[in-house]
This record gives structure tokens, C-alpha cells and sequence, in this order.
């Protein structure tokens, strides 16, 4: 049987328009699964520090524990995942920006300080924790008491802190910065003396400081260096996640759990968190 000409011809637009529906469906569902692009919609994928204690650490077993872990966990159980359907993806401070704006991953709970530069990049959620940059010394060193002590001394910081900077421009501008790409590189050369001090946050120094293999060999110096408010990382106009991850952050504190959490992964070192700060972002 012949076909007419405009017969194949509508039957190809048929044929097109249901690829292009078929097409559209897919994106749809990959937008709205739980992270990196090409995900399954059953997976949440969240960007933490591994090298962190007390914070966001990778076990030696392939287990993720500190406070950040907690959160994060609390926070997709509000969106809906059970913690076997989250996938905890390494987020180093240098690389948090472009794994949120690539869609590696739905967000980032690492430590993250929410600050206008970053805010040019990413949105934020939170903050949920106050933290304070401080200084970790060896036990024994007695010539740091405050941050001008730092000029022509060796300080570490990682890449992308702004830690390191704050020392560097506004408290002790001779200071010697050395970045690496993690923590336990700056402890390490803090022990072996290459350094004389790492700066970062407290609750992080106070991580190191009491773990097992640590304990009296460093102390933080007790300074409040600055103010450091972590807020969670988010893909920048996403709204609705951004109300939602405020929600869930604002029944952690109200139930109990932010307190718990706190104690549980910061406790063991003394460390005296402040409140849970107020919910700004976003507002």
C-alpha cells in the first residue's frame, strides 16, 4: 500500500514530538532527583570534610562521624532519606563552590562560613553553627599568646580557608602562609615543627586536639579571631530547598538534637559551643 507524502510527513512529527516528550521527561526527573547529575532519585548526594574530627571525618572503615555528619543526616531525613540513601561526597574548602554549582552535589555541610564572596556563587541555608578562628600550637610552645605573635612565624591554613587570609591581611601581615589541601597536612607539619601554628576554626582545632593520638601534644591558644557562621551550601535561586533545609534546621534545635549532636561529637574535647545561632538566610 502506498503512503501519501503527507502521510510519512505527519507521521514523522509524531515520531519527533513523542522523542522530544520522552526527552523532557528524563531532565525532569534528573532535576529532581537527590543530587549529582545522572543520579538516582533514591540517592541524596552531600558534600562533607573527611579529614575533619569532631566535624566531618571519613573513618579508616569507610565510616563518616562528626557534627556536621549528624546534620547533614537530620536534615535529608526532614527532605526524605533515610541515612542508607545518602551519599556523602569529599568537599574540600577550594572545591565547595563548583561541586554545588556543577550539580555534583545538593548541597554542602563542611565547615562551610557563610560570607558575601562565597554568597556571590552559591546560596546558603542557616546558619546553624557559630564557630571562632583560633590557633592550634604545639603544647609546649609558649611565644604565641595573639595573632601579631604570628609575624615572621610560620602559619597553615588549607587552600580556600579564610582563615589564613584573615591572618595574613588583617592581624599579621608578616606572617609566613603556607596553604595546603587539608588539615591533617598542617598538623603534620605542625608536629614536625615545619610550622608554627595552624589557624582555622575552633570547633575544627578542638577536633584534633582531642584525638587520641593528639592528646597532649597541641593547644588551641584561646582566641576569638573572628566570627564564623556555617550555613549549609546550596545551588544559587534554589528556593525551595533553601526553605525547606531551614525548616528541618530549625526542628533540630527545637527538638533537642542540635544540642545532642554538639555534645556528642564536641563534648569529649571541652569545647563550649555558643546557641544555635538565629536562621537569617534566606529570610
Amino acid at each position: 500500500m502506498k503512503i501519501s507524502k503527507a502521510a510519512a510527513a505527519a507521521a514523522v512529527a509524531v515520531a519527533l514530538s513523542l522523542t522530544v516528550t520522552a526527552c523532557g521527561g528524563s531532565k525532569q526527573d534528573a532535576a529532581t532527583d537527590g543530587g549529582a547529575s545522572g543520579g538516582a532519585k533514591d540517592k541524596l548526594v552531600v558534600g562533607i570534610k573527611y579529614d575533619q574530627p569532631g566535624m566531618g571525618l571519613k573513618t579508616p572503615d569507610g565510616k563518616f562521624t562528626g557534627f556536621d555528619v549528624d546534620v547533614a543526616t537530620y536534615v535529608a531525613k526532614e527532605l526524605g532519606y533515610q541515612p542508607d540513601q545518602i551519599e556523602f561526597k569529599q568537599a574540600v574548602s577550594a572545591e565547595r563552590e563548583n561541586l554545588i554549582s556543577n550539580g555534583d552535589v545538593k548541597f554542602v555541610v563542611a565547615t562551610y562560613s557563610i560570607n558575601d564572596k562565597r554568597k556571590e556563587k552559591v546560596d546558603f541555608a542557616g546558619p546553624y553553627f557559630l564557630a571562632h578562628q583560633d590557633l592550634l600550637v604545639r603544647a609546649d610552645d609558649t611565644s604565641i599568646t595573639k595573632a601579631e605573635d604570628l609575624n615572621k612565624k610560620k602559619l597553615c591554613s588549607v587552600t580556600g580557608s579564610t582563615s589564613a587570609q584573615n591572618v595574613k591581611t588583617k592581624l599579621a601581615p608578616e606572617a609566613d602562609l603556607l596553604e595546603q589541601g587539608g588539615y591533617s597536612e598542617c598538623l603534620t607539619g605542625l608536629e614536625n615543627k615545619a610550622v608554627d601554628a595552624l589557624t582555622t576554626d575552633n570547633s575544627i582545632l578542638a577536633g584534633y586536639a582531642a584525638q587520641d593520638k593528639n592528646k597532649g601534644k597541641f593547644k588551641l591558644v584561646g582566641l576569638n579571631l573572628s566570627n564564623e557562621n556555617y550555613g549549609i551550601g546550596l545551588k544559587k535561586g534554589d528556593k525551595e530547598l533553601q526553605t525547606k533545609i531551614n525548616a528541618a534546621l530549625k526542628k533540630m534545635v527545637e527538638d533537642g538534637s542540635w544540642q545532642k549532636a554538639v555534645d556528642k561529637n564536641l563534648g569529649p574535647a571541652n569545647f563550649k559551643s555558643e546557641p544555635a545561632p538565629q536562621i537569617t538566610e534566606g529570610s
